[in-house]
């Protein structure tokens, strides 16, 4: 293993390493640095948790020490799909770039356009950025791209994900062909390969981990539960329960709106949890992995948007509410704990509905998970009837008080068909019996023929001692009027 004094890095970023507690670099670093520092296309595809930031966040502070920035014309360009990666990245230049006076621009929504365009006025060595925003600022006019040296892909593979890749394709549009572009990918599904031969020119391939893969270092457990909603939250807190050496751990929900019913349930049972979703502002996202970073809430819950790449070194569990739809991000979501070296377990929750999803997921890994062994099999226990509660504004007798009065309707029509059938003559079995109308007509001798129906009954209730003539609604009177009678 060699140490980062060994790479081509200039002594201004060794030291920096240095100074945060670093001497040997990952494997990934190791040998993709030399060859950004050279200016050639890398392609790297690497597990979460192996150090892809650092990657190319030295070599780029490296190269930038020569030359100065113009006025909302970037230098470098790094593209990522979260805020919150955007976010880290830009920690990452502050912390190694502590020795260099480089401007760093961070492009992300949910903040002001007016500080972000003030930024870009002074100019800025290295613009990092999600696409949308991005986009936002060159159509105003306040962004060129055609002063951009090198662009980084981050996490492509969840760029595809989330839709991402034509306003990508008209990023790449803006900035010089001759540019140096940097790809970095957990995984390569052929959609990323073809991107990759699209944007790429002779990349050197790197690839430290087979693709899809998971760390050796996170032990990965399923659990058996029921498909209903509630029983999947009583296994959760039944497994949660039994964990004695829980430090912290990410709980990973499929979509945003069980994110916070689940943060919900659990806080109503007493656990220290907090919650992380796509919709939320960018303070309250903040706000919030401040304090799961320190240590101030053990459990968070969280959509995908905290599956991909979040600096957080030392979560200790994994919990899969739901197994990923996508098996891909699978890999991402139990790539949060068993980061550089550490140990880390991973629990994902599997109930009949979701075995096809789980299926994808083996099939990606080439592992063949077990069950948990001990956890009782879930029931409607501790209350958790409460969180099954109806929708605020309808109360919970309301469908039975309708059905009973439809079925006290019913039984009224019954019995006022019965009571006619009482009165009308009898007549052989044989013979078809005659409308009401027919039977208190003596002249009528052949009656019209009709079924025995409850429109009878409502028939014969619709006429009074004057003949034919109907009474107030007739044949059609409404049932809730016939309600107590």
């Amino acid at each position: 293993m060699v140490a980062f004094a060994e790479l081509p890095l200039s002594p201004k970023v060794i030291k920096a390493v240095e100074d945060a507690g670093y001497t040997e670099p990952t494997p990934i670093q190791e040998q993709a640095i030399p060859h950004v520092v050279a200016g050639k296309d890398v392609l790297g595809i690497a597990q979460t948790g192996t150090g892809k930031t650092a990657s190319f966040v030295l070599p780029m502070i490296t190269r930038l020490e020569r030359g100065r920035a113009r006025a909302r014309m970037p230098r470098t360009l790094i593209l990522e799909p979260t805020r919150e990666l955007a976010a880290q990245v830009d920690e990452n230049f502050q912390k190694y770039g502590a020795n260099h006076k480089l401007s760093v621009a961070l492009l992300i929504g949910g903040v002001s356009f007016d500080e972000q365009d003030r930024k870009l006025e002074r100019g800025a060595d290295v613009l990092i950025a999600t696409p949308g925003r991005l986009l936002d600022h060159t159509e105003r006019g306040k962004l060129l791209l055609n002063g951009v040296d090198i662009l980084v892909i981050d996490e492509a593979d969840r760029m595809l994900d989330m839709g991402f890749i034509p306003d990508i394709e008209r990023i790449a549009g803006l900035i010089p062909f001759t540019r140096q572009t940097l790809f970095f990918s957990a995984t390569m599904p052929p959609e990323i390969a073809t991107l990759a031969d699209k944007f790429l020119s002779a990349p050197v391939r790197i690839e430290v981990a087979k693709a899809s893969s998971t760390a050796s270092t996170v032990e990965q457990k399923l659990l058996k539960t029921g498909s209903k909603d509630f029983e999947k939250r009583a296994a959760l807190r039944d497994l949660l329960r039994a964990q004695d050496d829980i430090k912290n751990g990410i709980i990973f929900c499929n979509r945003k709106r069980d994110v916070a019913t689940l943060f919900r349930s659990l806080d109503k049972h007493g656990f220290s949890v907090g919650a992380l979703h796509g919709d939320m502002d960018q303070h309250s996202r903040t706000q919030m992995l401040d304090g799961f970073r320190n240590n101030k809430i053990q459990l968070l819950v969280a959509s995908d948007v905290a599956a991909r790449g979040l600096d957080i070194p030392d979560v200790s569990h994994v919990f899969n509410f739901d197994v990923p739809i996508h098996a891909e991000d699978y890999v991402h979501r139990i790539g949060r704990t068993g980061r550089a070296g550490r140990t880390g377990k991973a629990f994902t929750l599997v109930d009949r509905s979701t075995m096809k999803y789980l299926e994808s997921v083996e099939k990606l890994i080439d592992k063949s998970l077990d069950y948990v062994d001990g956890i009782a099999a879930p029931s409607k226990t501790d209350g958790e009837e409460e969180d099954a509660r109806p929708a605020r504004g309808r109360g919970r007798d309301r469908k039975p008080r309708r059905d009973k009065i439809k079925d006290d309707n019913r039984k009224r029509a019954k019995a006022a068909d019965d009571a006619a059938e009482d009165k009308a003559p009898a007549k052989p079995e044989t013979e078809a019996r005659p409308t009401a109308a027919a039977a208190n007509d003596d002249d009528a001798g052949k009656g019209e023929t009709r079924s025995r129906s409850r429109s009878r009954g409502k028939s014969e209730r619709g006429k009074s001692d004057r003949g034919d003539a109907p009474v107030g609604f007739g044949d059609d009177i409404p049932a809730f009027m016939m309600i107590g009678r």
